[in-house]
């Protein structure tokens, strides 16, 4: 059965805006749906979280800041996720508590490449 990469993706405008309770209710949602992920056997990995700081490293090799803030979005966070074919792992991201926020979550098809050595 192939893997698929969830990308989690914040509505920008979101960030700050929930009090420490609403925040704590939605950080239970979120280790309730990974669980239930997890019992069920669908998530391999439920991945974690982004901070918002980072560095780029661009093709001639330099490293600047970013991400920005300035980017539609914010890249939430990333997990791996086990279905039958892309259209049942879209299925697993609708329950994602993110999108209850206006966020969205990317399904992609990983390749499978594993290392020979």
């Amino acid at each position: 059965m192939p893997n698929f990469l969830f990308i989690y993706r914040n509505d920008p405008g979101s960030r700050g805006k929930l009090t420490p309770e609403e925040m704590q209710a939605q950080m239970q949602k979120w280790q309730t749906w990974l669980g239930q992920g997890v019992q069920k056997g669908w998530l391999v990995d439920p991945g974690d979280g982004l901070k918002c700081e980072g560095r780029v490293v661009n093709s001639k090799r330099a490293i600047i800041d970013g991400p920005f803030v300035e980017a539609k979005e914010i890249l939430g966070g990333y997990s791996i996720v086990r279905a039958e074919n892309l259209d049942a792992a879209a299925e697993h991201a609708m329950g994602c508590p993110g999108l209850l926020l206006g966020g969205t979550v990317e399904v992609r098809p990983l390749e499978g490449f594993t290392l020979k050595g």
